[in-house]
């Protein structure tokens, strides 16, 4: 199946190199794919995975490995942001 996934800030530097511009791809998952699952291949480092939103809503930590994606899901990561 096909998913989108995007990172945000300074997550996007995981995305491969050969991408179009810009923070997301297009990727091919094995159905019901979790997150971690779909994660674990870049090598992000899960303190890194701050937010995580499938099709615009927030994802908890402890459902990320158990929540399956599907079919044109969009699956976006931020990494914790500071402010002043």
């Amino acid at each position: 199946m096909q998913i989108t996934f995007k990172l945000y800030a300074s997550l996007a530097q995981y995305l491969p190199l050969d991408r179009p511009p810009g923070n997301e791809v297009r990727l091919n998952v094995a159905d019901a794919a979790t997150i971690a699952q779909v994660i674990e291949p870049f090598g992000l480092p899960m303190k890194l995975v701050h937010l995580v939103l499938v099709n615009g809503r927030y994802v908890a930590p402890e459902d990320r490995a158990t929540l399956a994606l599907v079919e044109g899901d969009v699956l976006a990561i931020w990494p914790p942001i500071a402010g002043g």
